[in-house]
C-alpha cells in the first residue's frame, strides 16, 4: 500500500489500482464506503452519534425505525428505505421487508426448505432472508 501525505491535498482521496475487483476487495472497498456514513439513534430522550461498523440491523416494525447493536437498541426517524439508499455500496443489505443486516455480523447462514435462508448473528440472534431478497443476499455475502 502506498500513502502520499502532503498539505497540498484538500481531501482524501482513495485510488485502487486493479486487475479485477474481487469478492474480498469488493468487502473492502463496501467498509471503507461505511466509514463516511453518519447514523443517530435515540434511546432514553438522548440522541446518540452511532458507529455502522457497531450496527448489526435496522428494522422497520409499526412505522417505527429501530437501530440494534450488539446489546442497544435505538430509535431513528429515518424510514428503512432512506436507511437502505444511506448503506447502499456498504456491506449493509436488505433482507426482507422491513429489514436492512450488517453482513460483517453474520456468522452463519443456513438455507431454509423454503427457499428462505436464517442467518445467524455474532450476538447469537437469527434473522431471515426472504425469497425475494436472497439474490442480493447471495451476491453481497455469499460470492
Amino acid at each position: 500500500m502506498t500513502v502520499y501525505e502532503s498539505k497540498k491535498y484538500n481531501k482524501v482521496e482513495i485510488i485502487i489500482n486493479c486487475p479485477e475487483v474481487d469478492h474480498q476487495l469488493g468487502r473492502l472497498i463496501d467498509q471503507i464506503n461505511q466509514m463516511g456514513i453518519t447514523l443517530t439513534g435515540t434511546k432514553d430522550d438522548k440522541i446518540y452519534s452511532l458507529v455502522p461498523e457497531h450496527v448489526y440491523y435496522i428494522e422497520s416494525i409499526d412505522n417505527q425505525t429501530f437501530i440494534y447493536e450488539e446489546k442497544e437498541v435505538y430509535r431513528s426517524q429515518m424510514k428503512l428505505y432512506e436507511f437502505e439508499q444511506l448503506v447502499k455500496d456498504t456491506p449493509f443489505t436488505r433482507i426482507s421487508k422491513n429489514l436492512i443486516v450488517n453482513t460483517t455480523h453474520i456468522a452463519s447462514v443456513r438455507a431454509l426448505l423454503n427457499g428462505k435462508f436464517e442467518a445467524s448473528l455474532s450476538n447469537d440472534e437469527k434473522v431471515i432472508v426472504n425469497r425475494h431478497y436472497v439474490k442480493t443476499f447471495r451476491k453481497k455475502f455469499l460470492s
